[in-house]
């Protein structure tokens, strides 16, 4: 079992990059492969997938979004090609709010998720994701795309949606980082 490589990015593709390390170069799956530069170090967190007809490696960027993964394929119906959509298209932060609120309307938004999964993911992990010490203030991915919708730039709604209270409705949370943003 691989833990993390560290290695020079050589090739991106739409759903792989290609790390080289010591001269070997590794074919790693990864939610956001057009995050990653060209030549660049970096260091992977790894899960090895091993199937009968396949052994397959999965990167992630951050140790959180590793674990949150091997969470999500630990779930009945749910597999790495599966959860892998889920991490790219939505922030970790997003994802444990969405299965702590048992918001089922976000989770069928990603590919492959119906309502069947849906629901199997909020019944297997609800409750189990919320102890992580990143969990404090979750970050509402609702609030996120309403605010890029209004027109501003992600730079700009990363800083202050920290700022604003996840416990309030949407709308409050939109009021409050608007006051923010015009600050």
């Amino acid at each position: 079992m691989y833990a993390y490589i560290k290695g020079f990015i050589k090739e991106i593709e739409s759903d792989y990059i290609v790390v080289d390390n010591n001269g070997v170069g590794y074919l790693i799956y990864t939610a956001s492969p057009y995050s990653f530069d060209i030549d660049k170090e970096y260091t992977i967190y790894l899960y090895q997938n091993v199937r009968e007809d396949e052994i397959s490696l999965y990167g992630f960027k951050s140790l959180e979004e590793k674990k949150l993964f091997l969470k999500l394929i630990g779930v009945k119906g749910l597999g790495p090609k599966m959860a892998l959509p889920m991490i790219a298209s939505g922030s970790p932060e997003g994802i444990i709010d969405a299965i702590e609120r048992e918001n089922i309307l976000y989770l069928k938004k990603f590919p492959k998720i119906g309502d069947k999964v849906a629901r199997q993911i909020i019944l297997d992990l609800k409750g189990k994701l919320a102890a992580t010490p990143s969990q404090n203030m979750p970050v509402n991915d609702e609030l996120i795309e309403a605010l890029k919708s209004l027109g501003y730039k992600t730079g700009d709604i990363n800083k202050v949606v920290k700022q604003v209270d996840s416990s309030l409705d949407i709308g409050e949370q939109i009021k409050c980082a608007l006051k923010l943003l015009l600050k």
